[in-house]
C-alpha cells in the first residue's frame, strides 16, 4: 500500500503545473498501463478540480485512457455544455453514463453482523457491494478515482471509495447507504473521517477489492479571501492514507465554526449546477449545524425545478416532503413504496429543518403551493434578490437593512457549525 504524492496546508496553492508534475511522476511510478478507467465526479462537483485533473490524466496518458465514468450516483447523465466546461480537452467518445438501475453487477456483501456492529444496531441487514459492470468486468489495469474530499451528510467526508460504491453503485447499495447514515444522524458525523458508513465501505474495499488496481486521487478545494478557489492538497494514493490525510486537511480548510449561531442564513445556489431539491439542499445540510434556533434559512435557487433527479424520487419528495425525522421513520414502516426507495427517505431526513428553524425556498422554476406541499416556506425569487443580492454580499456576516444576515455563495465547499454543535 502506498502513498505516491501528499502535499498540502490552509495555505498552499497548488498549480495546474504543480497537478500535472504530480500526475506524471506517480504515473511514472506505476509503469506502464495500457487501459486506464477515469472516474471523476460530476458536474455537480465542478469545483472540486477534478476535469482540470482529468484532461491532465488524458493529457499524460493520451490513447491509453480509455474510458471515462462520471461518478453520478442517482444524478442525471452529463450534457454535452457540461462535459464542454468540466472536460475541456477530453475526447466525449470516451464518457460512458452510469445508469444506477441497470448498469451494475454485485460483487459481494458486507456482512449483517458487522453492518450492525458498526452502526450501533441501528442497521442490521448486509449491504450489497455494487459497482458499475465496466468496473467489474476487471477490463482495465487502472482505475483512476478523482474527487475532492470535504464534508459530506451522507459518510461524514466525502469521496475516497465512496466514488466507487456509491458514485458508480447500484439501487440497492446507494438507498441503503444513505439510509444507514440518515438514521446515524448526519450531525454525528459530518465533518468526521471515520464513520459507521466509511468503515462499511472499507470493509468493502479491503474484502472485494483488494487486487484491483485502484489509485485515488484527492483533492482539497478552499475558497480563497479575496475570491476564487484554490487546490489547498492534493493526495494521490492507492489505500486510504492518502484519505485521511486529506480529510485532515479539510477540516481545517472546509469546516467554519461559529461563535454563536446566526438566525439567518441566505445561501445562493448556482444556477449552473443546482436544479433540483436533491441537489440544493446541501444549502441545509450544510449550515444546519450553525443555524440558531427559530432562525431562518434563506435558499436563493434560480435553476432549481424539480425536487429528485430521478423521476421516482421526484414523486416520492412531493408525496412525502421534508418532515420530521421521526415522520419519515414512521412512514418507511407504513409505505412499501418508500422502503423500496430508502435514499429517498433519507433525503427527506437530511433535508428537513425538523421543526427546529425555517427553510425559505426562492426557485426560479417551482411553485409556491409545490414548495409548501413539501414542508418548506415559499419566497419570490426576483424579491429576495433585490434584498439579498449575492454579488453584493460577501461570503460571512452581512448586514441587510439593519438586519445581521451571514451569507454563503458556495455551500457544497464546506461545513459550519456553531461551537456547541461541534461533534
Amino acid at each position: 500500500m502506498t502513498l505516491f504524492y501528499a502535499a498540502g496546508s490552509p495555505d498552499t496553492e497548488l498549480t495546474p503545473e504543480d497537478c500535472r508534475k504530480a500526475l506524471a511522476d506517480v504515473f511514472a511510478q506505476l509503469g506502464d498501463r495500457r487501459r486506464v478507467l477515469a472516474i471523476p465526479p460530476d458536474y455537480t462537483r465542478l469545483d472540486s478540480q477534478a476535469g482540470m485533473l482529468t484532461c491532465l490524466a488524458h493529457e499524460l496518458l493520451g490513447d491509453r485512457l480509455v474510458d471515462v465514468l462520471p461518478a453520478l450516483g442517482t444524478h442525471d447523465p452529463m450534457s454535452d455544455a457540461q462535459l464542454d466546461s468540466m472536460f475541456p480537452t477530453v475526447p466525449k467518445h470516451l464518457f460512458r453514463p452510469h445508469r444506477w438501475r441497470t448498469d451494475v453487477t454485485e460483487i459481494g456483501r458486507v456482512p449483517g453482523e458487522y453492518v450492525s456492529e458498526v452502526t450501533e444496531g441501528i442497521y442490521d441487514k448486509p449491504w450489497p457491494v455494487e459497482v458499475n459492470k465496466m468496473i467489474a468486468a476487471r477490463q482495465h489495469d487502472l482505475i483512476l478515482s478523482i474527487g475532492q474530499v470535504v464534508p459530506h451528510e451522507v459518510i461524514g467526508m466525502a469521496n475516497y471509495n465512496k466514488n466507487i460504491f456509491v458514485g458508480t453503485g447500484g439501487k440497492q447499495g446507494i438507498n441503503e447507504s444513505h439510509f444507514i447514515g440518515a438514521a446515524y444522524g448526519m450531525e454525528r458525523m459530518m465533518g468526521v473521517a471515520d464513520t459507521p458508513l466509511r468503515r462499511i465501505l472499507n470493509y468493502a474495499q479491503d474484502t472485494f477489492c483488494a487486487d484491483w488496481p485502484l489509485l485515488y486521487v484527492q483533492t482539497v478545494v478552499g475558497a480563497k479571501p479575496g475570491g476564487g478557489l484554490a487546490i489547498r492538497g492534493m493526495y494521490i494514493g492507492d489505500d486510504v492514507e492518502c484519505f485521511l490525510r486529506a480529510s485532515e486537511l479539510s477540516v481545517q480548510v472546509n469546516f467554519t465554526v461559529l461563535d454563536t449561531p446566526p438566525m439567518k442564513f441566505v445561501v445562493w445556489l448556482d444556477e449552473a449546477k443546482f436544479h433540483s431539491t436533491w441537489l440544493g439542499n446541501k444549502a441545509i445540510y450544510r449550515t444546519r449545524m450553525a443555524i440558531a434556533d427559530e432562525g431562518e434559512l434563506i435558499v436563493l435557487a434560480p435553476g432549481v425545478e424539480m425536487f429528485g433527479e430521478d423521476r421516482e424520487i421526484d414523486r416520492l419528495i412531493y408525496k412525502y416532503g421534508y418532515r420530521t425525522t421521526p415522520e419519515v421513520m414512521a412512514a418507511v414502516e407504513a409505505n412499501e413504496d418508500l422502503r423500496q426507495n430508502l435514499s429517498a427517505a433519507a433525503h427527506l431526513i437530511h433535508g428537513s429543518p425538523e421543526n427546529r428553524f425555517r427553510v425559505t425556498y426562492c426557485p426560479g422554476k417551482l411553485t409556491r403551493p409545490e414548495i409548501e406541499a413539501v414542508g418548506y416556506g415559499y419566497a419570490d425569487l426576483g424579491l429576495m434578490l433585490s434584498k439579498y443580492n449575492p454579488e453584493k454580499l460577501t461570503p460571512g456576516v452581512n448586514m441587510v437593512e439593519g438586519e445581521e444576515v451571514y451569507f454563503i455563495p458556495k455551500p457544497a465547499l464546506g461545513l459550519w457549525a456553531s461551537k456547541d454543535r461541534v461533534p
